[in-house]
């Protein structure tokens, strides 16, 4: 999370268990960003000068209800359980979010 959080704004923080076509964060560009925000730092018994430095996150933007309905696109959803509120794509799989995208342009 700490290498994405300067593409744009985090809707998670960390620990948050996550899914293929969770909404994570707004990019600071207009195009969606497929990342895997569950990729690990890898552990070596190799140590960098930099190993012992901090990671600080920025913290993330909780949305309510409202404000997620009205950021929400098109082919997003808003997922509401009684412990979390989620954004998520209409499509869950990356490949095929692809294919109806273009899909749609051709119909159009």
């Amino acid at each position: 999370m700490w290498n994405l959080q300067e593409r744009g704004e985090l809707f998670i923080g960390p620990g948050v268990d996550v899914y293929e076509g969770m909404v994570i964060g707004e990019n600071a560009k207009d195009n969606d960003l497929d990342v895997n925000v569950v990729r690990e730092k890898k552990l070596t018994n190799m140590r960098a000068s930099t190993a012992d430095e901090a990671i600080r996150l920025i913290p993330f933007r909780q949305l309510n209800l409202e404000q997620a309905i009205e950021f929400i696109a098109d082919d997003e959803f808003v997922e509401v359980t009684p412990k979390s509120l989620r954004l998520r794509k209409k499509v869950l799989q990356s490949n095929k979010r692809k294919k109806s995208a273009m899909a749609v342009m051709e119909e159009g």
